[in-house]
């Protein structure tokens, strides 16, 4: 079993690209875990779409041309908790089992959400050591046996808690997205820094950079260059494209809504990449 996080300046689009790579492994053979570490538990959204127990999280109302619905909707899922991540089973202090926070996704993917506390009453990064602790303890990875886990992380700040994944046994691999823009060179420039820190301890190791493009000025030459600086390579790069945003009003990752379209084919590439930088499968 491989693990890989993904980390990068919120609004960058782990989430999209993450759960794209998850279906293009997936549709390879390989059976592809997907876990959120993100309070909003949203990261596996499109690719539990149409899930029974997706619930309280589909939003989209097409009758409402406004959108006031949806941000009504929205307002209440937030308030309620969204019923499924793991942190929602906690804070219920009931027993649960590994089949109550892992949903079968598109292409067969396994989602969890690692969830957060709700908002104003406790600390998002505690809630992922929390959350991730649980799951190993009630047997998760040894019950589903994934070949691959991916975990999509928020990474503004490396604080103790999101760094939870980069700790010895949890992720092997680190990748970091980024566009040209400052603030998200930023962000990775953090991130790879604080990778660095904690090198000799057995945490996981930093494998590459991901350009997602915002078609800003001078942007490969920034996102390699960070790159140099870090030690890496740019593992993969991944063009602004309007069909990603199609994809996902649609409800879907683009891999499903778009399967033989260009954008298609740069998420298939990219996984390939990422999977020769940390297990080396070129199915």
């Amino acid at each position: 079993m491989v693990k890989i996080a993904f980390y990068g300046k919120g609004g960058i689009g782990k989430s999209t690209t993450v759960s794209n790579i998850a279906i293009a492994l997936a549709q390879k053979g390989l059976k592809v875990m997907q876990v959120g570490c993100d309070p909003k538990a949203d990261s596996t959204r499109l690719l539990r779409a149409g899930k029974k127990d997706d619930i309280k999280e589909d939003i989209s109302d097409a009758s409402s041309p406004s959108g006031l619905s949806d941000i009504s909707e929205m307002i209440r899922n937030i308030r309620r908790g969204t019923s499924f991540s793991v942190m929602d089973h906690i804070r219920a202090r009931e027993p649960f089992t590994p089949a109550q926070i892992v949903t079968t996704g598109y292409a067969g993917v396994l989602c969890a959400e690692a969830g957060g506390p709700l908002p104003g009453q406790g600390c998002a990064g505690r809630a992922v050591i929390t959350a991730l602790e649980k799951m190993e303890e009630i047997g998760v990875y040894d019950l589903y046996k994934p070949d691959v886990v991916l975990y999509d992380v928020l990474g503004d700040v490396v604080c103790g808690g999101f760094a939870m994944p980069m700790r010895k046994g949890y992720a092997d691999h680190v990748f970091v997205l980024t566009s040209g823009e400052t603030m998200s060179l930023y962000a990775a420039a953090n991130i790879g820094l604080a990778l660095e820190n904690f090198q000799g301890r057995g945490y996981a190791r930093l494998s590459g950079i991901i350009l997602n493009r915002r078609d800003v000025p001078d942007e490969d030459r920034r996102v390699a260059a960070l790159a140099e600086e870090l030690g890496v390579s740019v593992t993969g790069t991944l063009s602004r494209s309007p069909m990603v945003l199609r994809a996902e009003e649609e409800g879907k990752c683009l891999l499903a809504a778009f399967p033989d379209s260009e954008m298609a084919q740069e998420y298939r590439q990219l996984a390939r990449a990422v999977a020769s930088e940390t297990f080396h499968f070129r199915g």
